[in-house]
């Protein structure tokens, strides 16, 4: 029997449709398994997801639009469009929204440009710390840290028992989100006039010292003060003490000798709340024989000096004698450069040192308005000028290394001008430093 090599017509009628109909259903089984295989993706995403925190909005400080470069050529319309946002635009930043930013560190870093910030090998060995004594105004800290910052550094916060809630947690959060940065271990309830104020400090400079971080130079600010150098040029003008001090010391006039010669108590106030009050009483002469001398409570000071503050039975004494002044930190620092044999020693017979001669802290006093310097165009506030905008180029120009005060809710503009000034300072400075900018 043959078998024939073609199929009937029959046959090959069935065989055509069965072809036809897999070409049809192939492609729309692939379709299928595709939208399988995506929703499956889709679900197993969305569950991951989530699970996940949302993501935290960094909302940051209030920016005006300004333009610094006419301010700071005291060009009159730009400087009276400064005025008038002072006048009628202050927005004001909220402690609280620097506690949700700093939620999320990673975004705040980034949106902040901590991440970001190059460092010459200058600036690498030669780190500087910071005692940061605050209680208000959270935004005001981190702008003012956000200017003195470089990783290589160590900064100190120290906030008052006294600060709210909000303050405290908002400062809990910028140490929580930076290495370099942390909270005094011990802190003061500070009132004004205290002795608290002083040991604020005193708590800091303890703790900078157990840090791993050989800082050379230590600096104390407060939550009002702001830079008028950058990091790098800071580095350059600190380089040059070579182990020297830069503060304020002065042969105390007659008023202020009753600061340490009476014994003062810490009493109610109806302007200040509690604060040291004078009583008739007349205190011992200082411990060792000490020659006392005023100043300042700010000061730039070299890591040596720290050092022997801290093994010293001498600087306890007059720790201790100090306790019942008014203001120590007002002479407490000016009379122990003055102590023969210290590091970095002011001998006594060299005259006074002087605000205006010490570049540590620029302020203008109202009544030498005039006569020293040009008036404030800010406010003024137990006769210190919150400086305005308008003196920003006078700020630059005058020499010194930080100025006070700056008050966010007086004149923001001066801050914001200011801070577009040392960024462009900062990027000059290091591009003339280094031909590449590493990262740290």
């Amino acid at each position: 029997m043959k078998v024939s090599l073609f199929l009937s017509p029959c046959r090959m009628n069935a065989r055509c449709s069965l072809l036809k109909l897999r070409r049809k259903l192939i492609p729309s089984l692939l379709s299928l398994l595709t939208l399988c295989v995506l929703l499956l993706i889709t679900v197993k995403y969305s569950s991951i997801t989530e699970s996940l925190p949302p993501p935290v909005d960094i909302q940051t400080f209030q920016k005006y639009n300004v333009n610094c470069k006419a301010i700071y050529d005291m060009d009159p319309v730009e400087v009276g469009k400064s005025l008038i946002t002072r006048t009628n635009q202050l927005v004001e930043d909220t402690d609280e929204s620097l506690s949700t930013a700093t939620s999320n560190c990673p975004m705040f870093m980034k949106t902040r440009g901590y991440d970001d910030v190059c460092v010459s090998e200058e600036e690498k060995d030669f780190p500087i710390a910071y005692s940061l004594v605050v209680h208000k105004s959270a935004w005001m800290l981190e702008r003012l840290l956000k200017a003195i910052y470089s990783p290589n550094n160590i900064y100190c916060i120290h906030y008052d028992e006294k600060s709210s809630a909000q303050f405290t947690s908002a400062m809990k959060g910028l140490a929580g989100c930076m290495p370099n940065v942390f909270i005094a271990t011990k802190r003061e309830v500070v009132f004004y006039g205290d002795i608290t104020r002083l040991k604020a400090d005193l708590n800091c400079l303890s703790d900078l010292l157990r840090s791993e971080v050989q800082w050379k130079y230590v600096i104390n600010l407060c939550g009002q003060d702001f830079p008028l150098r950058t990091n790098i040029e800071l580095v350059s003008e600190l380089k040059k003490l070579n182990g020297a001090h830069m503060l304020e010391t002065c042969q105390p006039t007659k008023s202020k000798k009753k600061r340490f010669t009476f014994h003062h108590e810490l009493r109610d106030n109806s302007e200040f709340g509690k604060w040291q009050e004078a009583t008739k009483q007349r205190k011992t002469p200082p411990p060792h024989g000490i020659q006392m001398f005023t100043g300042s409570a700010y000061f730039v000071l070299s890591r040596h000096f720290v050092v022997y503050l801290n093994s010293s039975a001498v600087v306890r004494d007059l720790l201790d004698w100090s306790e019942d002044t008014f203001s120590p930190d007002e002479h407490f620092w000016a009379t122990l450069v003055r102590i023969p044999g210290v590091p970095g020693e002011v001998p006594r017979s060299q005259g006074d040192i002087t605000d205006l001669m010490s570049k540590t802290r620029l302020v203008k006093w109202e009544y030498l308005e005039g006569k020293v310097y040009p008036p404030c165009t800010g406010e003024h506030v137990r006769s210190v000028c919150v400086f305005g905008a308008a003196e920003m180029r006078w700020l630059l120009s005058y020499g010194h290394w930080f100025a006070n005060k700056f008050d966010p809710k007086v004149d923001p503009v001066a801050i914001q001008c200011l801070e577009e000034e040392l960024e462009e300072r900062q990027r000059f400075f290091r591009k003339a430093a280094i031909s590449s900018c590493p990262k740290h």
